[in-house]
């Protein structure tokens, strides 16, 4: 008798193992322990680079404005007002080939007074002297950069680096971008976040 109710809890014993196993083998694997995401992984979230929102993948929201007054340089007053001036590139997009095409930039070139003037009153800046500022394509057209307003904001020549030392970044990357050295939304990317890391790292200034 004794023995025979030893038998039926040591079944019993049995069979609540082997309902939990198959219970656990049939949980979905969201259940189990997380894992990490895979290295290298791009963030869903917009992030800011250097006072511009860029988008998964590293471009910029190129065009996309949230402010048309009240704009406020960054970066130590070097860098425009990411709102304002958060870069914008010509349409349809231009090639590596249309680029390093002779005389392109001026064949692109179109910002009339009056948008000039526009670009001035959103930065709040009522009056300059001649050759105080430059109304700069954040972009510039020899990397593809457009003539929106989007993409224009009054640079100041000093103190250094100012526009004239922009002026030296862009024909740097628009010779490595002909060159094959680097690829032309490399080039557009690396301006349009921070300029000024590239003068840094030039090899000669």
């Amino acid at each position: 008798m004794r023995r025979t109710k030893y038998l039926s809890v040591s079944v019993i014993f049995v069979m609540i193992i082997t309902v939990t196993l198959c219970i656990m083998e049939t949980l979905p694997n969201n259940l189990t322990t997380p894992t990490s995401a895979p290295a290298g992984a791009t963030p869903s979230a917009a992030t800011q680079v250097a006072g511009n929102l860029v988008q998964p993948g590293g471009a910029p929201n190129w065009g996309a404005r949230t402010k048309t007054s009240g704009c406020q340089y960054t970066g130590g007053g070097k860098l425009p007002d990411p709102a304002c001036t958060p870069g914008d590139l010509m349409m349809p997009l231009v090639t590596k080939d249309d680029i390093c095409k002779s005389g392109y930039s001026s064949g692109v070139r179109d910002v009339p007074d009056s948008e000039k003037n526009a670009v001035y009153a959103e930065y709040g800046i009522t009056k300059h002297t001649s050759g105080q500022y430059e109304v700069d394509h954040f972009v510039s057209l020899e990397l593809g950069g457009s003539n929106d307003i989007s993409n224009l904001f009054p640079e100041a020549a000093s103190p250094k680096p100012g526009f004239h030392e922009k002026d030296k970044v862009e024909n740097y990357l628009h010779d490595q971008v002909c060159s094959g050295a680097m690829t032309l939304q490399t080039a557009q990317i690396a301006i349009a976040t921070n300029w000024l890391d590239v003068y840094n790292s030039m090899p000669s200034k």
